[in-house]
């Protein structure tokens, strides 16, 4: 069997044991209550959105047909391919994690909920947005997985937004949550586990 039709397989059987899963947490957190995600600001409505809608397409373009995206595919060696499988299952996991002790509070913008509490358990303990981080690892999985240089950019451009974005919804739960949030940004990086004293300290 090619390369692509196994990494072709081994990614359509990710997508179907994790995708389910993150699709029923998505539907049980939904609520009758209605978001502005204006507030977001229109740069990243314009982009995120559009952009990660292109990624996906690139996504399933391969699991149909890995010929399909030829003209973006990149030399990786067989072995860091395997390791993008590997890195699929670790965020996948890292996923579940996030998506159980976030519970009701997940929503896809920067408003919070009228009923939304501070999450800080889980990897919330370490860092305060673990769901992008399991969005960037499987980004980089799938691109390292298909080996393909248009959903490793593609990819790369969706968690830049998010980066942007993650500024202004820290500054919506700082209003929200007033110096619990502040006190919590203290002792957590926002990508990454902070390491060593506090900032204010």
């Amino acid at each position: 069997m090619e390369p692509d039709q196994t990494f072709r397989i081994a990614l359509i059987v990710l997508c179907l044991l994790v995708l389910p899963i993150a699709v029923t947490f998505r539907l049980k957190s939904r609520t009758a209550e209605k978001l502005d995600r204006r507030q977001e600001g229109w740069f990243i409505l314009a982009t995120l959105r559009p952009a990660g809608l292109a990624f996906w397409v690139g996504l399933i373009a391969f699991m149909i047909n890995p010929s399909w995206m030829a003209w973006s595919s990149a030399p990786f060696p067989v072995w860091l391919r395997w390791a993008g499988v590997a890195m699929w299952i670790a965020s996948g996991g890292l996923l579940f994690w996030t998506l159980r002790h976030l519970g009701g509070n997940l929503t896809d913008t920067v408003v919070t909920r009228k009923e939304h509490t501070l999450v800080t358990h889980g990897p919330y303990r370490w860092v305060r947005n673990p769901f992008y981080d399991s969005a960037a690892l499987l980004v980089l999985a799938n691109a390292l997985a298909a080996a393909n240089w248009f959903l490793l950019l593609i990819g790369g451009l969706v968690f830049l937004l998010l980066v942007i974005r993650t500024r202004i919804e820290e500054e919506k739960l700082v209003a929200r949550f007033g110096q619990g949030y502040r006190d919590y940004m203290d002792r957590t990086g926002r990508f990454l586990p902070r390491l060593g004293t506090s900032r204010r300290s």
